[in-house]
């Protein structure tokens, strides 16, 4: 599992004084940089080197979260496929789960426009931070 602590910003909260919830989806995104590490470790968007694409995010925002307090970021392997996985997402604050999410992820050729299999030496790694969900 891998952990970044977020500390609010005042152009993160709304009229209701909570962080709104545009944010959650950001704050998730740079949770994902270190899995995506494991698969382009200098981060090089070129598509002869990059090899992933998201199919689809999900959010449940499951408690407020105020701009007084630190917000941990939990992000995880969730489901490990062939060529797709799933990362968890989790937004903590005050030792409370305030939102979670998931994102699905495919290894992608971008030059040929078709899935990869995930290979060996990734998935090995990538399944050190396997959480699997019930």
């Amino acid at each position: 599992m891998f952990k970044l602590t977020v500390t609010p910003r005042f152009g993160d909260v709304d009229g209701l004084r909570h962080v709104n919830n545009t944010v959650i989806p950001e704050w998730f995104e740079m949770g994902r940089n270190p899995i995506f590490r494991i698969f382009t470790p200098d981060l090089d968007l070129t598509p002869e080197k990059w090899r992933l694409i998201m199919a689809r995010t999900e959010f449940d925002f499951l408690g407020e979260m105020y701009f007084d307090g630190d917000v941990e970021i939990r992000t995880y392997i969730a489901r490990l496929g062939n060529s797709s996985f799933t990362i968890g997402h989790e937004a903590w604050q005050r030792g409370e789960l305030k939102a979670k999410g998931k994102a699905v992820i495919v290894h992608y050729d971008f030059m040929e426009k078709k899935s990869l299999p995930i290979p060996p030496e990734i998935r090995t790694r990538l399944e050190e931070h396997l959480i699997e969900e019930h």
